[in-house]
């Protein structure tokens, strides 16, 4: 049996592609089944976040699997021009590396980020719930899991802006100057939107609004928060009165649009408004950065903020992927023989003080 991951990310596609491909978390369940019954294809997981579409897949034979499964992407999503989306593929070992780094933080946005763990143990629970995992999947993922808690705790990937909530908080900053007393208006109520939120609050936002499809976890955040829920056909009323907004539904299409935000404009009387869109597909249109005094960020662009700090935490990611070939290598030898000292010596001291978890600023 072989091990499979077929997929793009922010690295390899960007926005407009990305947002075709996105599985409806409501239909997620029904297509893992349908991917299950194509030939060669004998266990399956899906990734799908804002930053990704990824298969995990055991298979029989890798070509005929990596076939197939491509077929039933470009069929399911109608992708009239496949020439246009070049899917990443890795195998075996390399599938396995591929899924803890990305467990660890080391293949999103924002490196070290904390949300992907979450979002791969959803995927998990998903397929397991579906019943298309088996022995070699649940081995991948349980793996998976311990890997990124082990990086984390054995390094300082986790040092500073860890997340894209805190990337958009820190460009929020750059316009409002200090956030107290902003009002922010949240639509969606999953992970995203949560931790956005709460990245927010710790900087002196003083009135939330949380608006979902479903009110009852509209609710439940907004009790989180200490904010305000507010019906999901009545947010709009909210906009002559939010400076941020911070969009991350499951919607298949675009839901603040150029003339809703446009209206909304005219009676605030030159009040700057951030727009944060963490969803994908993309919850604003494009058109609305057009406006006036409107600022809108998407993921791709939070990509491009972030990236700014990548350089100050090269070094972590060399250690990083050294514990994760110590994993992968059965006596955890091989991996350190061509490390730098300094970095052998932090990993050395890591492991004799228990791996515990890092100061994180």
């Amino acid at each position: 049996m072989n091990l499979l991951c077929l997929g793009v990310n922010h690295n390899t596609a960007p926005v407009e592609i990305r947002e075709r491909l996105a599985f409806a978390e409501m239909h997620l369940p029904e297509n893992l089944r349908e991917m299950l019954k194509l030939d060669s294809v004998r266990e399956v997981t899906v990734l799908s976040t804002c930053n990704r579409v990824e298969i995990y897949a055991s298979v029989d034979e890798l070509d005929s699997a990596i076939n197939n499964l491509t077929d039933f992407l470009i069929k399911h999503f109608e992708i009239e021009d496949p020439a246009a989306i070049e899917f990443y593929q890795k195998r075996d070992e390399g599938a396995a590396r591929h899924l803890f780094h990305v467990a660890s933080g080391l293949d999103s946005m924002v490196l070290g980020e904390t949300e992907i763990f979450g979002q791969i143990k959803k995927a998990y629970a998903t397929a397991q719930s579906a019943g298309t995992t088996a022995q070699q999947m649940n081995k991948l993922f349980q793996q998976s899991f311990r890997i990124g808690k082990l990086v984390r705790s054995s390094t300082k990937i986790q040092q500073g802006s860890t997340s894209i909530g805190a990337v958009a908080v820190d460009l929020a900053e750059g316009i409002f100057g200090a956030l107290d007393g902003c009002k922010v208006m949240i639509i969606g109520a999953g992970e995203m939107s949560r931790t956005t939120a709460q990245s927010l609050v710790s900087r002196g936002a003083s009135s939330i609004f949380v608006s979902n499809r479903s009110y009852d976890k509209a609710e439940e955040l907004a009790a989180e928060l200490n904010g305000q829920a507010v019906r999901f056909d009545d947010w709009e009323e909210s906009l002559n009165d939010v400076d941020i907004i911070v969009s991350a539904t499951g919607a298949p299409h675009a839901i603040l649009t150029h003339e809703t935000i446009d209206e909304a404009m005219d009676k605030r009387r030159g009040r700057s408004l951030f727009i944060i869109d963490i969803a994908v597909p993309r919850d604003v249109e494009n058109e609305v950065n057009e406006i006036e005094s409107v600022y809108l960020y998407n993921v791709d662009q939070l990509q491009r903020v972030a990236e700014n700090g990548r350089v100050r935490r090269q070094e972590q990611i060399e250690i990083c992927k050294v514990v994760i070939e110590k994993h992968l290598e059965e006596k955890g030898i091989g991996a350190l023989q061509n490390v730098p000292p300094g970095i052998r010596k932090q990993i050395e001291n890591d492991e004799e003080s228990g791996g515990r978890e890092p100061a994180v600023n």
